[in-house]
């Protein structure tokens, strides 16, 4: 999440936690008033050598961080004496366990702000990686590199998650060395609107698996998913990942979010510089708080921790993140984010979502939400498909998103960054099977049409 997103919880970190009230409180920092909303948004994609398309190590992602580190701001960021991100004044670079490159943009007033951050941003790594041989793909995960080809970056975090992802589900190291996303941080005013969005966001990850779908290939082969990333992260750990079906509940409210967290086991605690693995003990953060552990009580800060160690398709943190889009070539990017501002941040784009799913019991929705990443825009919902859902429901956010500039709640029209949508929505074809249409031919003929379908190029 980007730095100014995460200020708001900075205070009395190492407060012990004498009830579970303080655990709600802590996540209503993140409220502010409607004039003061913003909008974040994180784009992850994946490191590929030019000649050969295979995922690169971390040598040579730290070398490009190395280059990048003093330019435009950026600083090294460093887990003991491994490079493994940059940090800028409101924006950050990180890496995820495989080496992909994610960028955590400042949170921003309005999205052109964030697509202009982007965009900056885009042009330092573009020309950085090119004297290195790197090109950069929005794809939502390795299309050629095998999972045992990858080497892990060398971060303590990972050191502890990786073994873990081994005993919990059968895809869990797939989701942390081969996926790569896209993640919107939306703000709210209050409890209520923060659970309304919250249970609305979950409503629409199908419709955003199927709209956003962008990784149909796994070591050379089409899958058979169009969101393969949607199948892995499924079968990656079933007590953190998924939806929470707390949210489901007629009356639910952010009491039932931190009653799901507590109940998620703990990776570990952070003390002094060294995380310490708690993954042996499959204790949850509830039995930590109830009872501690080897003389240790829980604080805010473990419960911050705690809350970064969860992946379900919307969390809290305490910004609201959504989390179910792959991977995306640049200019689809802002898209994600208009779709979201525009659903979440008015009465009626909120009611839209709410009255085309809502009514969906949890069994039939979790039926929904499997398919759509298999079967993109022609996912069968009642009597129609997620297309038709989708063209509904982008209709309405491109008039929110005008409503919010009318009222002056955005300082210019953002509708026009759903243009990009309108294509996909009309034909039912995904991304995804754009790129299934392409693919074929020898490696280098594939690299082209990756590079030609996702790849970062000059602005």
């Amino acid at each position: 999440m980007a730095p100014q997103a995460q200020a708001v919880v900075a205070s009395k970190p190492h407060q012990a936690i004498d009830n579970k009230q303080q655990l709600i409180d802590f996540l209503l920092r993140g409220a502010r008033p409607k004039d003061e909303w913003g909008i974040g948004l994180e784009t992850e994609k994946l490191v590929v050598d030019r000649q050969t398309g295979e995922a690169v190590g971390y040598p040579r992602i730290r070398e490009l961080l190395a280059k990048l580190d003093g330019i435009g701001g950026w600083q090294g960021i460093y887990d003991q004496e491994n490079l493994i991100g940059l940090q800028g004044k409101r924006s950050s670079v990180t890496l995820e366990p495989g080496g992909q490159l994610e960028l955590s943009g400042k949170f921003c007033c309005d999205i052109s702000c964030s697509w202009r951050d982007l965009s900056r941003y885009r042009q330092h790594i573009l020309t950085m990686g090119q004297e290195l041989g790197l090109v950069f793909l929005g794809l939502g995960v390795q299309p050629f590199t095998s999972l045992d080809k990858i080497s892990w970056l060398p971060k303590q975090r990972y050191d502890i998650m990786g073994p873990y992802m081994l005993k919990s589900g059968d895809m869990g190291q797939r989701m942390m060395k081969q996926t790569a996303g896209t993640q919107v941080n939306l703000d709210f005013s209050d409890e209520l609107d923060c659970v309304r969005k919250l249970k609305v966001a979950q409503l629409l990850s199908p419709v955003c698996y199927a709209l956003f779908a962008n990784s149909p290939i796994l070591e050379d082969q089409p899958s058979g998913y169009l969101s393969l990333r949607g199948e892995i992260w499924s079968r990656t750990d079933p007590d953190r990942c998924g939806l929470i079906e707390q949210l489901f509940s007629t009356g639910s409210g952010l009491n039932d979010f931190v009653e799901y967290a507590l109940d998620v086991p703990l990776y570990f605690i952070h003390r002094g510089q060294k995380y310490i693995d708690l993954t042996g003990n499959r204790l949850t953060f509830r039995q930590y708080l109830e009872q501690g552990w080897n003389n240790e009580r829980a604080t805010m800060d473990d419960w911050n921790l705690h809350l970064s160690t969860l992946f379900p398709e919307v969390r809290l943190r305490p910004q609201i993140e959504v989390r179910s889009a792959d991977s995306l070539p640049p200019h689809y990017t802002a898209a994600v984010a208009a779709f979201y501002k525009g659903l979440l941040y008015t009465e009626q784009g909120l009611s839209k979502v709410e009255s085309l799913l809502a009514d969906l019991s949890l069994e039939e929705f979790q039926v929904l939400h499997q398919a759509s990443w298999r079967d993109g825009l022609k996912t069968r919902v009642r009597d129609g498909r997620l297309q038709d859902v989708a063209q509904e429901l982008l209709s309405v956010a491109a008039l929110s998103l005008q409503e919010q500039f009318l009222n002056g709640d955005s300082g210019a029209d953002e509708s026009h960054f759903l243009k990009v949508l309108d294509e996909i929505v009309t034909s039912g074809e995904t991304l995804a099977e754009r790129l299934l249409k392409g693919w074929g031919g020898e490696r280098q003929e594939k690299l082209a049409t990756l590079l030609e379908h996702c790849g970062y190029a000059e602005v």
